[in-house]
């Protein structure tokens, strides 16, 4: 009576204004913004932060941390990877920086070279990236260290995913990336997981291995069939109605990956004070 998923923001764009059609609950982690509008899809849900609370913490972090002046955006060539990067370059312009090269790069193209050469030469000061494509980021870290340049990439979390550990030459490759993360599934400078998140690790333990994932995905997951069971318990009924009607009521839900808030106006859960940029 409930979906979970898509996990991809291209098949979410087609799926969504099914599911609405059918009025079946559909809770999912998928970014872009127009996914999530309580009067064209009343019952879709977000379970992660939007592309626009990403786009800003990597905003925030790329023009006021680091400065950089002069900003290269790339995308990959998939439907979120093309609105990504042009909204992406849209605000960097807004807030007075100067987008330098803006390119969207098939996810399988195996040369690097030549983009991040138009990049360099174009003068770019950091390389904002949006691609969940862990073979590409890798590819580009490997390039950019092949050319002895030292531009820092930030942007999408797929840019800390374990799974680029095996896939970039040498671990120096991964240094000066900064991809967005979330307090719940950070480490902090002493090296510790939040007490909540632990804990949830420790049970994981021997059933589910997070050296190629991201510890997120798994926690979202979790969260979002822990509320599909919640709905169903506090209101003893799978309807959709039922299940739309306890979502809506949700203030401040504490999950592994978040804390959701939810209501009939606002089907946007994640809290923006709990996204943060990690090494």
């Amino acid at each position: 009576q409930a979906v979970w998923g898509p996990t991809n923001s291209g098949e979410s764009l087609a799926v969504t204004p099914i599911l609405a059609r059918a009025k079946m609950p559909n809770l999912h982690p998928c970014v872009v913004d127009t996914l999530i509008d309580p009067a064209k899809f009343p019952t879709s849900y977000r379970i992660a932060p939007s592309n626009t609370q990403w786009d800003d913490a990597v905003r925030n972090y790329t023009l006021k941390i680091l400065k950089a002046k002069k900003i290269a955006v790339i995308g990959d060539t998939t439907g979120y990877g093309v609105s990504a990067a042009n909204a992406s370059a849209a605000a960097i312009k807004k807030d007075g920086a100067e987008v330098v090269y803006l390119a969207n790069i098939d996810a399988t193209q195996p040369d690097m070279n030549p983009d991040m050469l138009r990049a360099k030469n174009a003068g770019a000061e950091a390389i904002v990236c949006w691609s969940v494509s862990t073979g590409m980021l890798a590819r580009l870290f490997n390039t950019r260290a092949a050319m002895g340049w030292d531009v820092p990439f930030i942007g999408h979390p797929s840019m800390s995913s374990g799974e680029i550990g095996s896939l970039i030459e040498k671990p120096a490759n991964w240094e000066k990336v900064y991809a967005v993360g979330y307090k719940s599934c950070s480490y902090d400078s002493a090296g510790k997981l939040p007490a909540h998140s632990q804990e949830l690790v420790d049970r994981l333990k021997g059933k589910v291995d997070l050296k190629d994932t991201l510890l997120w995905w798994v926690a979202a997951g979790y969260d979002a069939i822990n509320l599909f069971a919640k709905a169903i318990e506090t209101s003893g009924s799978t309807e959709s109605a039922a299940i739309t009607g306890y979502l809506n009521s949700l203030k401040k839900f504490p999950g592994y990956f978040g804390t959701y808030t939810y209501s009939e106006t606002e089907h946007n859960g994640y809290q923006t004070e709990e996204v943060v940029m990690s090494a």
